[in-house]
């Protein structure tokens, strides 16, 4: 936790103005007993009603001075944890936006939005506490130890038995107690990915009648969690009963051994309640830093979680010294590329060697499972080849800046994905400052401008979470719009055709030859009818590339070609 706060740098001068606060209220608190005492000693004893009223109002003063401290450290320390917090959670944001998908699947979307809030709220309410307690609990306890001791050394001899009895339990607890706040994140880690998975499955989970079986699961995950907590929450609970009795036994062995002193003349009246005061200062320091000991296990585990996120270091990284890319527009080279998913025994992908040209359509074509997806995947550098080169415009990818590589292709992904915002705002992800008219002109050339139009907003209308107000073929056709507003170098067309009707995939294609004529073009499909037009197809079987040609030619030559075609296509439209 003490790596994570480092980052308090920038609220240096807030804190020494909340130590300096927090020593005023500290001493306001720990002078108000002393004056308590003359009070009793000096006023009430010797009937002296001028000094009382004196002293008291000097009290009073002393007493609004501490309160006023003790808001504005408040108001600062909450400034501070909220300020570091935010801090924290925009580093944490923008380390996770460099992550291959490697370190996705290694982490878990469910875990990383876990730490990003949850966890990150964890640490920002211990800070709070600690700017606070952590500094006044100490000073209040040494302090109070101090005052008691100029009252009656001797009867100072009873902290001697009761601090090391209350330290012993609280670092007992607090040591039980880590492991345990180390669970119940987990635990939050499994419950949020069964809520995510159910809550974005509702259709499939509801078609299926798998509803009683999501709430088995989520029942499971969510008792784990209760069970986990009830059991840190008891363990931590102890703490204020032990506390409570220790204090309470301090306060019965005081007033005795204190009212023995009084009757032997050891001792006044005033300086015996001044003493329980201070030593209720004490033990109720002790209680704040106990409270501190149930909640610094958790951020502790919380901290651990979030440095773990922030020490894992991308495999995926701009080099040390990037080059520029060639000037060969829209130019993509396999060559002999080998791809092994990590801890995978066999290659995803094997010995791939082929060269997509500007102007050119070049389509791949398999069977489930073939590579189709993680051959795409290489270009935009989503993962890096285990063996081999990819080479975009005659530049090895790895030696260009990820940013650069990027803005040079347009993606479109097999599973559609929009965002919360206008259609326009939507198909502006692809250029942030392309105008209306180049929106509209991608909206049409991506056959979306007739289901736009009849939208009550047109191309202000809002697009819901994840895009659930729109249908499968209309979010492919803003994802393809999306691509075309760029006017990239390169597209890639992951399967991006599934989910449209055959006439609307014809007039698409159409419609793209007069956009990409200066531009590579990579498409992916299931159907043959989407990519028997294309200048060449590729035909993958289990990472291989098994055919290279035109329609006719593999139709010839290809056996696995001809396969897949006589399973969608009837003779006559073969012929």
């Amino acid at each position: 936790m003490m790596k994570l706060f480092r980052m308090l740098k920038p609220y240096r001068i807030p804190i020494i103005f909340i130590l300096a606060l927090i020593f005023l209220q500290t001493m306001a608190e720990l002078y108000l007993p002393t004056l308590m005492a003359d009070i009793v000693n000096l006023g009430i004893v010797k009937g002296d009603v001028p000094y009382i009223w004196k002293i008291g109002g000097f009290m009073l003063l002393i007493a609004i001075g501490g309160t006023t401290c003790s808001i504005i450290a408040s108001y600062l320390s909450s400034r501070t944890a909220g300020g570091f917090a935010k801090q924290l959670r925009s580093r944490v944001f923008r380390h996770v936006e460099n992550f291959s998908l490697q370190e996705f699947d290694k982490l878990g979307t469910a875990s990383l939005i876990t730490r990003t809030t949850n966890d990150i709220t964890q640490v920002q309410n211990v800070l709070t506490m600690m700017l606070r307690m952590m500094i006044m609990a100490p000073m209040m306890c040494i302090g109070g130890i101090f005052m008691a001791v100029s009252q009656d050394a001797k009867l100072s001899t009873i902290f001697l038995v009761v601090l090391p009895v209350l330290a012993g339990a609280i670092a007992l607890i607090g040591s039980k107690g880590f492991p345990l706040f180390k669970q119940i994140q987990k635990k939050l880690d499994r419950l949020n990915l069964v809520l995510r998975e159910q809550l974005t499955g509702i259709r499939v989970v509801r078609s299926f009648n798998r509803g009683e079986h999501e709430r088995v699961r989520f029942n499971g995950a969510n008792t784990e969690l209760r069970d986990a907590s009830i059991k840190v929450n008891v363990l931590m609970a102890t703490v204020m009963p032990v506390m409570m009795l220790v204090m309470n036994f301090s306060m019965i062995a005081i007033l005795y051994f204190g009212g023995l002193r009084i009757d032997g003349d050891h001792m006044n009246i005033g300086s015996l309640i001044a003493f329980v005061q201070y030593a209720m200062q004490i033990m109720f320091s002790l209680i704040m830093v106990s409270m501190i000991f149930v909640m610094i296990p958790r951020a502790s585990a919380s901290a651990e979680r979030i440095n773990e996120v922030l020490d894992m270091q991308p495999d995926l990284s701009d080099p040390a010294q990037p080059r520029t890319m060639k000037l060969m527009q829209g130019t993509i080279e396999f060559d002999r590329v080998t791809f092994r998913y990590p801890g995978a025994e066999n290659a995803a992908l094997s010995d791939i060697s082929f060269t997509a040209r500007s102007g050119e359509t070049t389509a791949i074509i398999g069977g489930t499972g073939s590579g189709k997806t993680t051959l795409l995947s290489l270009i935009p550098r989503f993962y890096d080849v285990t063996e081999g080169t990819v080479r975009v415009n005659g530049t090895d990818v790895r030696e260009l800046k990820q940013e650069e590589l990027r803005s040079k292709i347009g993606f479109v992904p097999q599973k559609a994905v929009l965002f919360t915002g206008t259609v326009a705002d939507n198909i502006r992800q692809g250029k942030d400052d392309a105008s209306m008219d180049e929106v509209i002109h991608a909206a049409r050339t991506a056959q979306a401008e007739n289901f736009i139009s009849e939208m009550k907003e047109g191309y202000d209308s809002l697009i819901a979470q994840g895009g659930n107000n729109v249908s499968g073929g209309q979010k492919q056709r803003l994802s393809i719009a999306r691509a075309l507003v760029r006017r990239p170098e390169i597209y890639i067309f992951d399967d991006s055709f599934s989910a449209l009707d055959f006439k609307t995939d014809a007039k698409l294609r159409a419609a793209l030859k007069s956009e990409t004529t200066e531009a590579a073009v990579l498409i992916v499909a299931q159907r043959v009818s989407t990519v028997m037009d294309a200048d060449r197809i590729l035909v993958m079987d289990e990472g291989k590339i098994v055919g290279s040609g035109t329609h006719k030619e593999l139709l010839e030559n290809n056996e696995v070609y001809r396969e897949i075609v006589s399973s969608q296509l009837t003779e006559e439209e073969i012929a």
